[in-house]
């Protein structure tokens, strides 16, 4: 297939979409060797950033739309060839053209569904605080300790937001004053950008900005690393500074300070997956274990592929709306990992690891073989647990 644009005009327009790092790669395969996709096909991430120093990139082609941008390339690279980047600026290429693979084409609807609603789930705004029926849960105001901000998976999901709810019990327990925003609050906008729409994500992270400025919001909690990464990472490029803080990170510190006390014994054997947006690139790795390891009776027990080497779940970089078959999906292989350390439960933090090992928990027909949690539903048992202990012991 022949190119939709001149080899000269794709290198300009890479360099001028942020991708201009492709040119310092020397070809060592690196990157090849780390890519989970090899795991599950034949896939060469040097090839991609090669083809794109000669401008010979195929936009139309699948291979640009793999990427997970999991970390794991970037981690290992000798000459800083930032990956991601450079695939980000392809697909921006690709989305200027409209040029999407079949298993890409989701992506239209959730642009639209983003625009219109706020949301990549096609949810209506004005249910965006559904989930917090019959809970304690007040509308953000200035003076309050921090603004909650769930995230679009756990606002409208079944089954993620069982994880919001669970965090709004624990900051209850702990007596932490917050609020959310609820309708007023859009996608964060990370994953739209890492699919090439740069546009969307400006429209989005904007309409956040003003409205945590004209809530006199500083400080905010967080259930997705994808939230996490981009409120911290990516919006003080608007010239913002907020403070942004990830709820595995705020169990941390409420465990520490004394404001959250766990008595009740968990007996079982856990793993912890490391989130990729989390772990990889923010350097999160203890927090979330410590908290874990402050439960009597948890076994922590680590998998074959942990923290820096965490295997990604196959839902970054936009992933999680596409089309992948069952043969190639990178959470089965996880899910795997995780039975055979011998776990009961596999627990993470992330909504999009949630989701995908939810999915194949089932597919796999592992629901009597392992259960899937949220760290925060965790602590919420532990919690709950604790709170009949002391009605039983008055």
């Amino acid at each position: 297939m022949e190119n939709l644009t001149d080899y000269k005009e794709i290198i300009d327009v890479i360099k001028e979409q942020g991708g201009d790092a492709f040119k310092r790669c020397f070809q060592c395969g690196l990157c090849d060797t780390v890519c989970p996709w090899n795991k599950v096909i034949t896939f060469s991430m040097r090839k991609v950033v090669r083809d794109a120093t000669f401008g010979m990139t195929d936009i139309e082609a699948e291979d640009i739309w793999r990427c997970t941008s999991c970390g794991k390339c970037p981690q290992r690279c000798p000459r800083d060839v930032q990956q991601i980047d450079s695939v980000v600026a392809l697909r921006r290429v690709a989305t200027e053209y409209m040029a999407f693979p079949p298993a890409v084409q989701p992506i239209r609807s959730i642009r639209s569904s983003l625009a219109a609603e706020g949301n990549p789930l096609n949810e209506k705004r004005e249910n965006r605080a559904g989930w917090t029926e019959g809970l304690n849960v007040k509308t953000f105001e200035a003076g309050m300790e921090i603004l909650y901000f769930p995230g679009c998976y756990p606002s409208y999901d079944p089954r993620l937001k069982k994880v919001a709810r669970a965090t709004v019990e624990i900051l209850n327990k702990a007596g932490v004053t917050f609020g959310i925003l609820g309708p007023e609050e859009n996608c964060c906008g990370e994953s739209i950008r890492k699919t090439g729409d740069e546009e969307m994500f400006v429209t989005l992270a904007k309409a956040n900005i003003k409205t945590f400025i004209d809530h006199g919001v500083k400080k905010i909690l967080v259930s997705s690393p994808h939230c996490y990464h981009t409120f911290k990472n990516e919006y003080p490029e608007f010239m913002v500074n907020f403070e942004i803080v990830h709820v595995a990170q705020y169990l941390f510190e409420l465990i520490s300070a004394g404001r959250l006390e766990i008595k009740k014994a968990l007996a079982r054997k856990i793993t912890y997956h490391d989130p990729c947006y989390l772990g990889r690139h923010n350097g999160i790795y203890d927090e979330p274990r410590e908290v874990l390891k402050k439960i009597p009776g948890l076994n922590l027990i680590e998998m074959e592929e942990s923290r820096e080497d965490a295997l990604c779940c196959g839902g970054g970089a936009g992933r999680i709306w596409m089309e992948v078959p069952k043969e190639e999906r990178f959470s089965d292989i996880r899910l795997q990992q995780a039975v055979d350390s011998g776990a009961e439960e596999l627990v993470t933090a992330c909504p999009y690891c949630i989701t995908n090992f939810e999915d194949s928990r089932m597919t796999m027909e592992y629901n009597d073989v392992l259960k899937v949690k949220d760290i925060t539903e965790v602590i919420q048992e532990a919690i709950q647990e604790t709170e009949e202990t002391d009605k039983d012991s008055v």
